[in-house]
């Protein structure tokens, strides 16, 4: 809940006017576990909380940790999204990666349990999807974590597309940014999109936290083929719509680029991300394949890699090639799935190589 709902809540219990607010402290400046916690309520009030809301709580039921430190979560959905096809009485969970890196600390945060976008590069697309969380199942990935007072920056890269669930992560952005909240900067959040183009726009009106693009081909037919999403949105005119928009002072504009060897790292296609970003204030992070059950697609090599980087640097366009961690636990970049193999819906094979050959000679000739 936010203050004006607590504070709502409050006065038709007939509490004081102030509760509504110390409850928010109690919730998000305290991180209490439980409304009896609660002290400076009454017991009366407290119990009358009891008996109609719950913190929302819970703990992960599994963990799994990396050699390199990172840690994987396995967290309970609160509550079965109404419009799943699944039954009632099945438990659905979603994962949350904790990454320290010195003195920094991320969280990737899931905002969906599977995802409709179906990248074919990506393991929670081939999971399906099952539902929205909501925003008390977003907060409770970092509210339960045993880490949370390490964080230092969350970025919405987990499961799902954040736009495609755009109320309920505003929500929780604004619980985990306002002064009666967490009272983070915005510039600690960075939330990420394929490019829903109406969705981002009203994302980016209401708040002030970091956005991250993901790119992966600057060609529309290929990107089409990596992600079913660029045939309605297509990330021309994504780019458009962000060029309306100042990322050259505090907020950041970033360009998520999976490299795949033969596939979108070339020089053409480097050019093409040139041409394609021109003028805008932004950065490139260039991301490292993890390969997925079922992919002909490979990662790029090292030397590629940083020729990619190299070249789009000299010509105006930052990047940076992002350090690969948790990939031994299944944690890395597109690998999240809270499914087993066994589930995976009946869906289109992935292409073969010669597709991704011919798609590229034409590519090559435009």
């Amino acid at each position: 809940m936010t203050l004006s709902e607590l504070k709502t809540m409050a006065a038709d219990m007939g509490m004081p006017a102030f509760t509504g607010r110390q409850i928010a402290q109690w919730l998000y400046e305290k991180h209490v576990g439980s409304i009896d916690e609660m002290t400076n309520l009454s017991k009366q009030n407290r119990e009358r909380l009891e008996a109609e809301y719950e913190v929302g709580r819970m703990e992960a039921v599994d963990c799994q940790r990396s050699s390199d430190g990172t840690v994987k979560y396995l967290f309970p959905v609160r509550k079965l999204p109404s419009h799943s096809e699944k039954g009632q009485g099945e438990r659905l969970y979603v994962e949350t990666v904790y990454i320290p890196d010195g003195e920094r600390a991320t969280l990737c945060v899931s905002c969906q349990v599977g995802c409709k976008m179906n990248c074919l590069f990506c393991q929670t697309g081939k999971q399906g999807f099952d539902g929205n969380l909501t925003a008390a199942d977003i907060l409770n990935q970092i509210h339960s974590l045993p880490e949370r007072e390490s964080l230092t920056n969350i970025v919405f890269m987990g499961q799902g597309e954040p736009m495609d669930n755009l109320d309920e992560v505003l929500r929780a952005t604004q619980i985990l940014t306002a002064d009666w909240g967490w009272a983070w900067s915005p510039r600690r959040i960075t939330v990420s999109s394929v490019g829903i183009r109406e969705k981002l726009r009203r994302f980016l009106d209401k708040s002030e936290c970091h956005v991250a693009i993901s790119l992966h081909s600057p060609f529309h037919e290929q990107r089409a083929e990596l992600m079913p999403a660029e045939r309605a949105m297509p990330i021309a005119e994504t780019v458009e719509l962000l060029r309306a928009y100042d990322f050259a002072h505090q907020r950041r504009l970033s360009f998520e680029y999976i490299v795949f060897a033969g596939v979108n790292d070339s020089r053409v296609h480097a050019k093409a991300i040139v041409d394609l970003l021109k003028g805008l204030d932004c950065r490139i992070n260039l991301i490292r394949f993890h390969q997925i059950p079922g992919s002909e697609l490979r990662g790029a090599d090292e030397t590629t890699m940083l020729r990619l980087r190299d070249y789009l640097t000299q010509h105006g366009c930052f990047a940076t090639i992002r350090a690969s961690r948790g990939e031994d636990i299944q944690a890395a970049c597109g690998l999240l799935s809270t499914r087993g193999s066994e589930q995976k819906n009946n869906r289109s094979p992935l292409p073969l190589e010669g597709a991704w050959e011919a798609l590229n000679r034409k590519i090559v000739k435009l």
